[in-house]
């Protein structure tokens, strides 16, 4: 009996030891920190209602903690899991953190709760979704949007519009913006399903009604009236784009250069100024139109703002060879051949450097290159280094030499 009572103690040992959340599944500081987490669990929830977790997620979020601001707003959402704020700040945190498919689990639910309130979700789900299912939800926050909109309107005209407060309102601007959105799929992805031009058109139209100075939605219908061949029409769009906001960019750039204060971010926003990977857009849609001085100004404004970003460097070189053989220019040709060099030289090295994978592009700056060398040499230009621009024989520039010593003082 002795024995017995042994062995069942020593198997009641083991089958204790062997749960998941002790014993020998478990090292001694895995337990410390399984206990210490429960602990805080029991802290936060004791200490912070539901109005102080979201105060401290907006706390992390404007010191860019976006993984503790995603702690304490999860948090807040166990309190309240069905608390529409608390879902939309969340999920705006996670696609932060680049959790997609947390992010989309997250405003999926906002929808399930409350489809015909909140725009933002929608906007979010028709981004990380393509074809036709983000047209579906592109449309649909407009939806929302615009009987947002008329819902606010009778308030103000029934109640007076100072009864109701202007944050977080739904505007002209926002409407715009999602018929973009649009546009751009019909003008990409769908562009070759049936009746797709006309719906890009009217789309583009549409968020021209909303809002009239819509760089964005000029630049499209530039983009769309090139590719039916009306080229003269779609310059005049394009270069109305670019004017609402180029100048506050150089207004801005200038202002820094004089050690002035910059203009706040919000400014940038006001002014239109579009997004990096926009801007080269532009510039390609200028170059194309042959709006050479306008995109010679986006292109150096782009290197102001970063000088390693090998397409910028390549498009101004592939810009000064377009007008090498333009007869209108009073400018000296050797000029824009020493310049086409310069940029397509830079555009090759630092392509080494950064290891880019775009190879077309690569293989274009090759060609351009050996055909500006050989132009060179066949004008007799060779003893001429100053005029004729830089030479392909000193590849190893600056640009290599730093990506090797970054290497080599992160081996050491």
């Amino acid at each position: 009996m002795g024995g017995q009572a042994k062995a069942k103690k020593k198997n009641q040992s083991k089958r204790k030891d062997s749960r998941p959340n002790g014993g020998a599944m478990m090292s001694t500081q895995e337990r410390m920190k399984a206990k210490m987490q429960e602990k805080a669990k029991k802290r936060t929830a004791k200490k912070y209602t539901v109005e102080q977790l979201l105060e401290k997620t907006d706390e992390c979020i404007d010191n860019f903690d976006f993984a503790m601001a995603r702690l304490f707003c999860q948090r807040a959402l166990d309190i309240e899991p069905t608390n529409l704020t608390i879902l939309d700040m969340l999920g705006n945190i996670h696609a932060e953190l680049g959790d997609i498919e947390e992010a989309k689990q997250v405003f999926l639910k906002a929808v399930e709760l409350s489809p015909e309130e909140g725009h933002s979700k929608y906007m979010y789900l028709g981004q990380i979704h393509t074809g036709m299912e983000a047209v579906q939800y592109f449309s649909k926050g407009i939806e929302v949007m615009l009987n947002t909109m008329d819902k606010h309107s009778n308030e103000a005209n029934t109640f007076g519009a100072a009864a109701f407060p202007s944050e977080g309102a739904v505007t002209n601007k926002d409407v715009s913006v999602a018929f973009c959105s649009i546009a751009e799929i019909f003008f990409t992805d769908l562009c070759m399903e049936e009746g797709a031009a006309d719906r890009c058109k009217e789309a583009i139209n549409k968020s021209l009604q909303y809002n009239e100075d819509n760089p964005e939605a000029m630049q499209l219908m530039a983009s769309y009236l090139f590719s039916i061949e009306k080229t003269e029409e779609g310059r005049e769009y394009l270069k109305k784009s670019v004017s609402l906001w180029l100048p506050s960019l150089q207004r801005k750039e200038e202002s820094s250069s004089r050690g002035d204060p910059d203009i706040k971010e919000e400014d940038q926003t006001k002014n239109n100024i579009p997004p990096f990977e926009t801007r080269i857009t532009t510039a390609k849609l200028l170059i194309e139109a042959e709006e050479f001085e306008m995109a010679t100004e986006v292109l150096e404004d782009l290197l102001e703002e970063d000088d390693e970003v090998v397409q910028v460097w390549y498009l101004l070189g592939w810009l000064f060879y377009l007008q090498l053989n333009k007869q209108d220019l009073t400018n000296n040709p050797v000029n824009f051949r020493k310049s086409a060099l310069t940029y397509l030289i830079k555009a090759k090295k630092l392509y080494v450097k950064l290891r880019c994978e775009d190879l077309p592009m690569f293989e274009h700056t090759e060609q351009l290159l050996a055909e500006l060398v050989g132009e060179r040499y066949e004008a007799g230009d060779d003893d001429d280094d100053d005029e004729a621009g830089p030479s392909l024989e000193d590849i190893e520039d600056d640009f290599i030499q730093s990506s090797d010593e970054e290497e080599d003082a992160m081996d050491h």
